[in-house]
């Protein structure tokens, strides 16, 4: 069980370090995300790589549960219970932003670019949940592979302790969010939203 949920974590990693990286992309405006979309879309919307793509998610949360469920009476430490309670909330997070995406796709006929995932993070009162929901995904991602990295770390490197090292993951995980919200919030200013995803936010 390990086995596999690693192996599709790691599956999952790639195409979310590329999600990441469009995200912060965001920084320049709405269009420089949009046409960095556009060309990662070649190698991840495709019928092969997402398939490959949606079995991972679904090995990954169903592992997930069960390892959390055999494992939260066990952890001894700080970084065991950053591991469980981390992939639980990604858990959820998968099963929720799927669903959503999948709906925008195929049932409401909008394309999921910047828009849509902006649409609820730049209106009020929406913003009180997504902002929340956004950031503790991407926080719990960087919690999950700092917890990881302090398991199967052993050694320093460059005199810096496995733990020191997975603080530092944390802590740009915790920049990197505050950089993707800049951008994602158009500086913090807002973003304007087009008509056709008003929908999304009862408009």
């Amino acid at each position: 069980m390990k086995r596999i949920h690693y192996l599709s974590g790691i599956t999952i990693t790639v195409f979310i370090g590329l999600h990441l990286f469009n995200h912060v992309v965001g920084i320049f405006g709405a269009d420089k995300h949009i046409e960095v979309m556009t060309v990662l879309r070649h190698f991840y919307r495709n019928l092969f790589a997402e398939i490959i793509l949606l079995s991972a998610v679904l090995v990954q949360i169903i592992s997930g549960i069960s390892l959390f469920v055999r494992g939260r009476k066990h952890a001894t430490n700080d970084f065991e219970m950053l591991h469980l309670w981390t992939g639980i909330y990604m858990a959820v997070f998968l099963i929720i932003h799927l669903s959503a995406v999948i709906t925008g796709r195929f049932v409401l006929n909008l394309d999921t670019n910047f828009y849509f995932g902006v649409a609820g993070l730049n209106t009020f009162p929406h913003n009180m949940f997504f902002i929340p929901y956004y950031g503790l995904a991407i926080l719990s991602f960087f919690g999950h592979i700092a917890a990881i990295h302090k398991r199967k770390m052993k050694q320093p490197i460059l005199g810096v302790s496995p733990s020191a090292q997975s603080v530092a993951i944390l802590v740009s995980g915790a920049v990197l969010t505050l950089l993707i919200f800049y951008g994602l919030t158009n500086q913090f200013h807002g973003v304007p939203i087009p008509d056709e995803y008003g929908v999304l936010v009862g408009k």
